[in-house]
């Protein structure tokens, strides 16, 4: 199964008249108003309060989707159910089982973005639901604390605290799957990196969805005249902000440069004209420098979280199906792993002078395939 999930895409699907008319709407009026906001404080907190109004603003979930709100450990979190399959138009190709029934046994745990400080898990729903269809089991979207008010380090302790609360209620870490975009892509990795140094068992992959890695005060040359959404001076003055007094270099702080050996399957979507697109193509590097393998997909003129905007651009429907794909290679790998790491604990029951030898996972390829 490893070399399923072990490759680069970039789809080849034609950009939709949609994507590209919002993709000049964007440019025009969210880049240049975000640009002139997150300059100041005062201009800091009205740009939150903007976002927050509109977040009030819910296009409706689909009547078989299922929301309930639950105190999670330390914050609350809202638990999403997709009762039946993803768009019948979009699903061809896929095995027949994906979306057909959901599975309680398993979990996804979901981290949402918004640079720290704004958005919420109401305003993911469009990802989530179509996550829980994709994954065939419930989410679980976290609303962790955010910045300004909290720091990075209880952003973290949010999201590792909530993943001992599912394996205190008894789910295998080999059923769970993480998942998070942007800001929510960055506490993805590192609660991963967090949850090895801890000692605690990892689940059973990751998908990260534009992941914002480093927080560095590097500045950003690539894509910056053609991100259709993200000033990159922003995104800098973000990260200095975040950072103060911190080491920016720290794995958990930027998760760009850590070690990912030992760390389960990754998916990692960006878009090729994203100013933070590089940052995910690094962390594809780095885990597979440590022996992961990743999907790495770099979408053709897909703004930022283009998977938001799945109500409206096609490419954004389609991109969960290539997330259904990896979930059931990745499952299909720690299912085979496992029984690999049973069958060898067996046969080495009968050794003297102590335990069975550890069982570690072969290392992947270097290369990639094109697709």
């Amino acid at each position: 199964m490893r070399y399923e999930i072990d490759v680069d895409v970039c789809p080849g699907y034609p950009v939709s008249w949609q994507a590209a008319a919002l993709n000049t709407v964007m440019r025009g009026t969210l880049k240049p108003i975000s640009g002139l906001l997150l300059r100041t404080d005062f201009g800091f907190v009205a740009a939150s309060r903007l976002i927050g109004l509109a977040g009030r603003m819910r296009l409706p979930l689909p009547e078989h989707v299922s929301v309930a709100r639950e105190q999670v450990g330390t914050c609350s979190g809202e638990w999403i159910r997709a009762g039946q399959g993803l768009d019948e138009s979009i699903g061809q190709g896929l095995d027949e089982s994906v979306g057909q029934g959901i599975d309680e046994s398993r979990v996804l745990l979901y981290f949402h973005g918004g640079g720290y400080f704004f958005c919420s898990p109401e305003t993911h729903r469009p990802i989530t639901w179509r996550l829980s269809a994709a994954a065939r089991c419930p989410v679980l979207a976290v609303d962790y604390r955010q910045c300004p008010v909290h720091t990075l380090a209880e952003s973290l302790e949010d999201a590792i605290t909530t993943y001992r609360c599912l394996l205190e209620r008894g789910y295998d870490p080999a059923r769970i799957l993480l998942a998070g975009d942007s800001a929510g892509g960055h506490l993805t990795l590192a609660a991963l990196l967090a949850m090895r140094g801890r000692g605690l068992p990892l689940p059973a992959a990751a998908v990260c969805l534009s992941p914002w890695t480093d927080l560095t005060d590097v500045p950003r040359r690539v894509n910056r005249l053609v991100d259709p959404l993200i000033p990159a001076g922003r995104v800098e003055w973000l990260a200095r902000r975040w950072t103060a007094r911190l080491d920016p270099r720290d794995p958990l702080v930027s998760p760009v440069f850590g070690d990912y050996s030992g760390l389960p399957p990754l998916m990692i979507v960006t878009g090729s004209t994203e100013v933070l697109r590089d940052e995910g193509r690094r962390v594809a590097e780095r885990a597979r420098a440590g022996g992961v393998p990743v999907t790495y997909e770099e979408w053709r003129r897909m703004p930022h979280v283009f998977a938001i905007l799945a109500d409206v651009v096609p490419e954004a429907r389609q991109v969960f199906w290539h997330i259904a794909r990896f979930l059931t290679a990745a499952q299909a790998l720690s299912t085979e792993s496992l029984s690999t790491e049973s069958l060898s604990t067996e046969s080495l029951s009968g050794r003297t002078g102590g335990g069975p030898a550890p069982i570690g996972r072969s290392p992947v390829r270097p290369g990639s395939a094109a697709a």
